[in-house]
């Protein structure tokens, strides 16, 4: 059976690149296709499978600049050739989903996301975009939208990255979906000995992150937030914040376990789809702070694994760092890991192999049962017109 993973671009090692590894895992012969890649900025289980990119690779500072490039994408990944091929795993949150299988071949995609930029956070990223896209953006993403729901027809199971992605595959696509949480290297995490009297936010700094309301929350009250990350916002962020917060900008993984496991709480103040690195910080033994919408609802458990706090704005957040600060006692880095563990590596790829060879096997019984109706056919006429049974070549029933 040849395989194919298909992601959208390879430039980074995130929550998505992480699921590729897991794939990559599962099927060590897997070939990659993605519109673009940088080998410098992935690792080296993703680097050692044969990887496709798209003709968007050869354009002059496309890899840097991906996301300006969004109108070709749907051309970039139907050029793709995956006529070769039986089973193909999409991962989606960019357009991915988007190839065109071949008709005997099984498609499951891993939603992380129907394309954000185009439906529930489309106006969010349209206000902070520059002035030509602002201008360009109404006239394309209707045609965008029309492409990405069609697409979704070239998917034979869909597999959602939690129940909130899961509700918006449902709405926006009009399809079903199984419900898989995404893999998390739970045991690449320990508590420390000691906690520190600091607070964390860690990711992207873009906008739907939300992260300049951790850095307003933690100025006001005078408190130490360290914000790991790096991004469009940074400079923004870094003109925005009081001498108690400190930016680290991309760090290497130990320095960030280390973080993690020593700071008071994650802090998680956007609205994520899943959101691995609460796990992660609950693996670390360490509580969460976290918005009261999207992923976080099914990984921030109150008074076992963190905070909610209700609104995306300062004065929310700082009621729950209070709350938080009042009952930290009752946070146990033991019930906090043991938490973590349903989203671990192990369960991911016990799930997605499951899921897979139902659906197999899915494709095979009906591919079966379609042609029993044609070979019933074909035995009726035998024994109706005896004469074309012994000239098998003055007819063709297909």
């Amino acid at each position: 059976m040849r395989v194919a993973i298909v992601h959208y671009w390879l430039v980074s090692m995130r929550g998505g690149e992480k699921v590729v590894e897991a794939l990559c895992d599962m099927y060590p012969d897997a070939d990659i296709f993605t519109l673009v890649y940088d080998e410098n900025r992935v690792s080296e289980k993703i680097r050692k499978h044969k990887i496709y990119t798209s003709f968007l690779q050869r354009i002059p500072g496309a890899v840097r600049s991906y996301q300006s490039l969004l109108p070709l994408m749907p051309f970039a990944l139907e050029s793709f050739d995956l006529s070769d091929y039986d089973l193909i795993i999409s991962s989606e949150s960019g357009p991915a989903k988007g190839i065109i299988p071949s008709p005997r071949a099984t498609h499951v995609c891993y939603c992380h996301s129907p394309m954000r930029y185009l439906w529930d956070h489309y106006h969010v990223y349209r206000s902070h975009a520059g002035l030509a896209s602002r201008l360009m953006m109404p006239m394309l993403a209707p045609l965008l939208r029309s492409w990405d729901v069609n697409t979704s027809l070239r998917v034979d199971r869909f597999v959602a990255n939690s129940h909130h992605v899961c509700d918006r595959i449902s709405k926006y696509y009009r399809r079903s979906a199984t419900v898989l949480y995404p893999p998390v290297n739970v045991d690449d995490f320990t508590p420390a000995t000691s906690i520190e009297d600091f607070y964390l936010c860690a990711g992207q700094l873009v906008p739907y992150k939300r992260v300049d309301l951790a850095v307003a929350a933690f100025t006001r009250m005078n408190r130490k937030l360290l914000v790991i990350g790096e991004g469009k916002q940074m400079e923004e962020l870094k003109r925005a914040a009081g001498p108690t917060v400190t930016f680290l900008g991309r760090v290497p993984f130990p320095v960030l376990k280390e973080k993690l496991a020593r700071c008071r709480a994650l802090i998680f103040p956007g609205e994520e789809d899943f959101g691995i690195v609460p796990v992660e910080a609950m693996a670390s033994g360490r509580p969460v702070i976290a918005y009261g919408s999207g992923g976080a609802l099914e990984t921030v458990i109150p008074d076992l694994s963190g905070v909610l706090f209700g609104k995306q704005s300062v004065d929310s957040l700082i009621e729950a760092v209070l709350d938080f600060e009042a009952t930290e006692h009752r946070f146990h880095s033991d019930e906090l890991q043991a938490h973590a563990e349903q989203f671990s590596l192990h369960k991911f790829t016990a799930g997605m192999q499951t899921i897979i060879n139902e659906e197999l096997l899915i494709r095979r019984t009906d591919r079966s049962r379609s042609h029993r109706p044609i070979a019933a056919m074909q035995r009726g006429l035998e024994t109706q017109l005896p004469v074309l049974a012994t000239k098998p070549h003055s007819t063709t029933l297909q």
